[in-house]
């Protein structure tokens, strides 16, 4: 996943720190991460410079990407966007530098045997896990990502489907079935009409998708506070710090029974936690030494995408991680959703207003 998640985490308005070893070595890290960050897709685009089987690399890695029509889906009965300015005495495209808020979901959404085998869902019942609003700040020098617990009751709009029809607007029903009755589509309006953000682009990873990537990396280093004993994610692990497979980094991504509460709020928690502890594993692994590897690790993530048409090929996302060239390791800010239970069914939340309309507010 290659969400930007480092630095300062809060949720519902508490920091925490990212760790000892020294003001140096957090600056080397995240030079690193922000090199491998900015160079990782370009990189893989430099493989169309050979000819024969690197054309065919590029043409595997651009076929891969799964795309969703969602501004044609929605139209104009959306959030304002950012308004952008075009540079008329540019010579090339230049690299977009506007703020900009993007929807990262996990899901379940994708049938097949291998989701299956993880816990993932059929086509007809699949919900998002997962759910984050990436937002960049003009200038791509700072960023916001905010967690969305699925467990959230919200006003489910009415959404338009592929056959011309449209779903039954709902109210206070649960925020992850957006996805389960109208796909992307109804995701990225729930969140609109919850936010009163325009969401400028979509991207969607599956539970496979994300163990192959965790896996094609070497796996990741986590440490765990407290003991794990989760029977529904399948997990368990003393606390300690433990290097996880694809597998068990999916299960720990899912885990909420046995952690805080058993609410969605521990398991973001975990999430925040698991996505800092991947960008350390990327920084510290050396993806440019063999372009077989690097190969491998882009068609993994491209292969695991659904994106929107804005973000459904390897240059248009090239383009987005080279506009983040200027975005430091610090000014990055990890946030959960502000949420209170829910008076009716204390096993949900709701927003807490006016904190959460605060929060969105600063996002537009």
């Amino acid at each position: 996943m290659f969400l930007p998640v480092r630095g300062h985490e809060k949720s519902g308005g508490t920091g925490d720190d990212d760790g000892a070893g020294g003001e140096g070595a957090g600056i080397r890290t995240g030079r690193r991460a922000k090199a491998l960050k900015i160079t990782g897709f370009t990189l893989a685009g430099l493989l169309v410079l050979g000819a024969g089987a690197a054309g065919w690399a590029y043409w595997q890695l651009n076929d891969n990407i799964d795309s969703v029509d969602i501004d044609n889906a929605l139209g104009d009965d959306r959030p304002a966007g950012a308004a952008v300015t075009p540079d008329a005495s540019a010579t090339a495209p230049p690299l977009p530098t506007g703020s900009l808020n993007i929807l990262v979901l996990g899901s379940d959404s994708r049938s097949g045997e291998e989701n299956q085998e993880l816990g993932g869902g059929d086509s007809g019942g699949a919900r998002s896990d997962t759910a984050m609003v990436v937002h960049l700040d003009a200038g791509r020098t700072a960023a916001t990502v905010v967690s969305i617990p699925r467990d959230t009751l919200v006003d489910r709009p009415s959404c338009p489907l592929e056959d011309g029809g449209s779903t039954r607007a709902a109210s206070g029903v649960m925020f992850n079935s957006a996805y389960e009755v109208g796909g992307p589509v109804c995701a990225v309006k729930t969140v609109e009409s919850l936010t009163d953000v325009r969401m400028d682009h979509y991207v969607e990873i599956d539970f496979a998708g994300f163990a192959r990537l965790v896996d094609a990396l070497g796996g990741v280093t986590v440490t765990t506070e407290e003991d794990i004993d989760d029977d529904r994610s399948h997990l368990t692990l003393d606390a300690g710090t433990h290097h996880l497979d694809g597998t068990d980094a999916l299960a720990l991504a899912r885990t909420r029974y046995d952690i805080g509460d058993g609410s969605d709020l521990g398991r973001i928690g975990l999430q925040h936690q698991l996505v800092k502890a991947l960008l350390e594993q990327v920084a510290d692994e050396d993806l440019l030494s063999g372009p077989t590897r690097l190969y491998r690790i882009a068609d993994t993530v491209t292969g695991s995408l659904t994106t929107d048409t804005g973000l459904d090929s390897l240059g248009e996302l090239t383009r987005l991680a080279q506009s983040l060239r200027d975005l430091p390791a610090d000014g990055v800010t990890t946030l959960t959703m502000p949420v209170v239970p829910a008076p009716w069914d204390r096993n949900r939340v709701v927003a807490d207003e006016p904190e959460a309309g605060e929060l969105w507010a600063s996002l537009k």
